[in-house]
């Protein structure tokens, strides 16, 4: 079941389940408690499915459409400037911040899992092998990191605990090298940001 709350839907345990534009939230009858009407529904408990609905031309009536599957999960982004609100995806096969309109959808436990359009999936992974303290990120078709976890909205290993990254420049404007940092080293030649990631929901 999944409860409906600021435009956003989540599970019974309170975790997050974010919807795009492309999709609505309805009613959701089948498991409400017996004390609740099931012929008037309470607006607060819903189901996120894919929206069928369309437009309907003046004078024309209305067919339902099928759309094309979407990823699911949460969305993950930065909330200090020059990256404030930029969104952590897939570009190029690396995992880096960009815009919201390409923002990637994310499984988040004990593992980061980013969910594909086509029902595929990768998982996050930091490459604790590199000898400076700022260590890359990688998008694998296994988990290697398993220590993931989350601090109310916050991003963070869990062993060590670190919930710090550095966002660094690339040659687009857009968008951003994100590394997990556990010192003070930066990659040469750029001017990195520390920063912290979050779900949308809180912050």
């Amino acid at each position: 079941m999944w409860r409906y709350l600021m435009g956003r839907c989540y599970d019974v345990r309170g975790r997050i389940h974010m919807h795009r534009e492309q999709r609505l939230c309805v009613f959701y009858f089948d498991y409400l408690p017996q004390s609740l009407s099931r012929t008037s529904p309470p607006t607060d408990y819903s189901q996120c499915i894919p929206s069928t609905a369309t437009d309907v031309p003046s004078g024309g009536t209305a067919s339902a459409t099928s759309t094309s599957p979407m990823a699911t999960g949460s969305q993950i982004r930065t909330v200090q400037d020059p990256v404030f609100h930029y969104y952590l995806q897939n570009i190029g096969g690396a995992p880096k911040l960009g815009p919201e309109s390409s923002s990637g959808y994310f499984t988040i436990g004990s593992m980061i899992t980013l969910n594909s359009d086509d029902g595929s999936s990768l998982y996050l992974n930091v490459n604790t092998s590199a000898t400076t303290s700022y260590k890359p990120l990688s998008l694998d078709a296994t988990a290697t990191t398993t220590d993931w976890g989350l601090e109310g909205d916050t991003i963070i290993t869990t062993n060590p605990r670190q919930l710090n990254f550095i966002a660094c420049p690339t040659s687009n404007t857009t968008v951003y090298d994100v590394y997990l940092q556990n010192g003070n080293d930066t990659p040469a030649g750029t001017t990195c940001t520390l920063v912290t990631m979050h779900l949308p929901c809180l912050c």
